[in-house]
Formats: C-alpha cells, sequence, structure tokens
C-alpha cells in the first residue's frame, strides 16, 4: 500500500512539473519565431536611372528585394509567446508619379497563397478566420499625393509617408504608414508594416485553448516597382 501510494505521489510530482515546466520548455527550446517581414534592402544598390515620374508596375524583383506581402502577428502557442508572419510573393499593382508625387496606386495581394511555416495554421486562416474563398485578396489604395521629390538617387533608401485606404476581409478602412523608399537603377522599391486591429475589418482572431491569437497585427509589404 505505502509503495502504491509513493507511486502515485511520484506521478502527480511529475505531472505538475510536466505542466509548470512543458510550456516553458516549449517557449525556449521548440517554439521559434517567423522570419521578420522583408524590408528594403541597400546592398548592391546602385544609383537611380531616369526619371521618377511615369507610371510604374510591380515587378518580381529578386534577392533580398523580392516582391512579397502578408502579415506579422504575435500569438500564445502552447504556452510560448510566438511572433507568426505570413508572405506570399502574389502581389500586383501599379502606381503613377507625376512632379515627384504618388498620384495614384494600388497594391493587390492574393491572400490564398499566404502561407507560414504551419499547414494547420495556414488551414485556419484561409478557411475559418479570413475565408480567403469570400476574400481573395487584399488592397491597398493611395488616396493622397506621397511626396517623392526628397526621394535620394544615390543607392541609399529614404522614407515616405502613404495614405490610402486598406481593403481586408470586405471591409475598408483608411491607414497610413511610414515606407521605407530606394531608388536602385531602373527599380524602385517600397517596404512598410501596416499597423491594424482585426476588429475593425470583423476578423475575429482564434483562441482554441492550445493557441491564442493577439488582436492586433501588421500587414506587411515589399514591393519592387519598374516603369513600364
Amino acid at each position: 500500500m505505502r509503495t502504491k501510494w509513493i507511486v502515485g505521489l511520484a506521478v502527480v510530482v511529475v505531472v505538475g512539473l510536466l505542466a509548470w515546466f512543458g510550456p516553458r520548455v516549449y517557449a525556449e527550446y521548440i517554439a521559434e519565431d517567423s522570419a521578420p517581414a522583408a524590408t528594403v534592402d541597400t546592398s548592391g544598390a546602385v544609383a537611380a536611372e531616369g526619371d521618377i515620374n511615369g507610371d510604374w508596375a510591380v515587378v518580381p524583383g529578386g534577392g533580398a528585394n523580392t516582391t512579397a506581402a502578408g502579415y506579422t502577428v504575435d500569438e500564445v502557442l502552447n504556452g510560448a509567446d510566438v511572433t507568426v508572419v505570413g508572405t506570399t510573393p502574389d502581389v500586383t499593382g501599379s502606381v503613377t508619379v507625376a512632379d515627384d508625387q504618388v498620384t495614384a496606386g494600388s497594391i493587390v495581394v492574393q491572400t490564398a497563397t499566404i502561407t507560414t511555416d504551419s499547414d494547420r495554421r495556414d488551414n485556419q486562416f484561409r478557411n475559418n478566420i479570413f475565408d480567403v474563398a469570400a476574400n481573395p485578396t487584399a488592397t491597398f489604395t493611395v488616396t493622397e499625393p506621397a511626396d517623392l521629390s526628397a526621394l535620394p538617387t544615390d543607392g541609399t533608401s529614404g522614407t515616405v509617408a502613404l495614405t490610402g485606404t486598406l481593403e481586408l476581409a470586405g471591409q475598408t478602412q483608411p491607414v497610413t504608414v511610414q515606407a521605407d523608399a530606394l531608388r536602385s537603377g531602373s527599380e524602385l522599391v517600397v517596404s512598410g508594416a501596416i499597423p491594424i486591429t482585426f476588429a475593425d475589418y470583423g476578423i475575429e482572431p482564434p483562441s482554441l485553448g492550445f493557441v491564442t491569437v493577439e488582436n492586433a497585427g501588421t500587414v506587411d509589404f515589399l514591393v519592387v516597382l519598374d516603369q513600364s
């Protein structure tokens, strides 16, 4: 009887230790943050070619400056704080520049191909959270002129304030973002992270017991444009 009592106590202690240390071990040794969303990279940049005024179209780019867009969000997964980044290269769009001002432009992202490092998470995003069948795209549209006159032409980057609307899940909200911009050769590279609160777009972050997603995040983009 005494032996059974000792064994039982040992089991309780082990279970308690696992309950206490398990999530912490997971957080420190197993759970990993995703690679951060891409930002403008000036390594290898060269002096700008031609006039910035004209019509620009999104192109694939290459290397560190490859067109992509998606989202960044923090979640608690099995007790571990994890930063999740989802991306897709399926981005299209165009920008018009006149008198060194962005006068029109839109960037369109295909939501069904946004992926993270987890198929399970991606299925939740596509089917239950965002419903990509009903909302196949997310779109940023410029609504106010953006001044590019101070943008460097020597292969270094600058910043530009972009004001527009962001359409997600059938809802449209006004947004502003301080974007990094680089002119290199014939290309214009722009990256930024637009802060969003999911409830503003009617999106309910999941809370499934083993995972809880924060109620805010960012919509990230790096787009490479060339004059068409």
